[in-house]
């Protein structure tokens, strides 16, 4: 009978500690600067497991939901925090690879971020053996440029759940599938207009030059390229669908762009998410089961 087991990481180099499986039946992801527990990840082990890695852009910004639904799955998650300056391992190792978000530019040099050429090669890598894919805001970005795609300017800096935080309150960011995101099963029982929480400053652009093709799955007024897919199996949101209210308690503390709305703006995007958070769970948690249906495809 396979042992199945939690093997707790410290990222900052200490060596790991395993407890079995049975003592903790779900790992959560503790981070934030006043956290005492913000330098440790958890990761699932098991032996024929499904195997996940998960890179990490800066250290706030967490798999969260993402991490619950792979968990619930029995998938195994290895993560490394590339802030920190963890390795980025072959993508070949693994049956999926995921890449959060972060206030990096997928553009940026070594010199301005310094393990972001890396990341690209890596991801290049992963398109070439044809490894499922999901990237996340900046995750998005970095497919779309490993592939051969545009990093642009966005129209409009997008941060919240709104388009604005003025008085009136702007209406909220929502995307929608386009024809052939419809069709495509990563929308698996969805339909209608999807809520989304934004925190970006630039968007991508998709040329017909681009190996793997893209296409645009799901869209929205201003910034149109919402998710995109590459490919047969790797896929980019732009929004934050993987948010719980611990890792968003944390960003309203913390993230200069959302500081920088004011504090009535801050409390705003938290009533916000308090509003539509059954509706925002649901959607995150069948997309990345979605996912998950996709990437276990023989």
């Amino acid at each position: 009978m396979v042992e199945r087991q939690f093997v707790v990481l410290n990222v900052a180099g200490s060596s790991p500690v395993t407890y079995p499986y049975g003592l903790i039946r779900f790992a959560q992801v503790f981070y934030g600067f006043d956290n005492p527990h913000s330098d440790i990840i958890f990761s699932a082990v098991m032996n024929n497991q499904k195997k996940v890695l998960i890179a990490i852009n800066i250290t706030r910004e967490q798999p969260a939901t993402i991490l619950e639904v792979l968990q619930k799955r029995d998938w195994q998650a290895t993560i490394v925090n590339l802030e920190q300056g963890e390795a980025f391992p072959s993508p070949k190792d693994f049956d999926a690879l995921i890449v959060m978000g972060g206030p990096p530019s997928a553009d940026d040099t070594a010199q301005q971020t310094a393990w972001m050429p890396d990341e690209i090669a890596k991801l290049q890598e992963a398109l070439q053996a044809n490894i499922p894919y999901l990237g996340v805001c900046l995750g998005m970005q970095t497919l779309v440029k490993a592939a051969g795609g545009v990093i642009a300017k966005s129209p409009r800096k997008e941060v919240g759940f709104r388009e604005s935080y003025g008085e009136p309150l702007g209406k909220f960011y929502s995307m929608q599938m386009t024809d052939e995101g419809k069709n495509d099963p990563f929308f698996k029982g969805l339909d209608g207009d999807l809520p989304v929480f934004h925190l970006h400053g630039e968007t991508v652009e998709l040329p017909d030059t681009m190996n793997p093709k893209a296409s645009l799955i799901a869209t929205a007024d201003v910034v149109p390229n919402q998710i995109v897919k590459v490919g047969q199996n790797a896929y980019g949101t732009q929004g934050h669908l993987e948010l719980t209210p611990t890792m968003l308690q944390e960003w309203l503390k913390v993230d200069p762009d959302l500081l920088a709305l004011g504090p009535q703006a801050v409390e705003q995007v938290w009533k916000d998410f308090l509003e539509i958070q059954e509706q925002y769970t649901k959607t995150s948690t069948t997309l990345y089961n979605n996912f998950l249906d996709i990437a276990e495809r023989p």
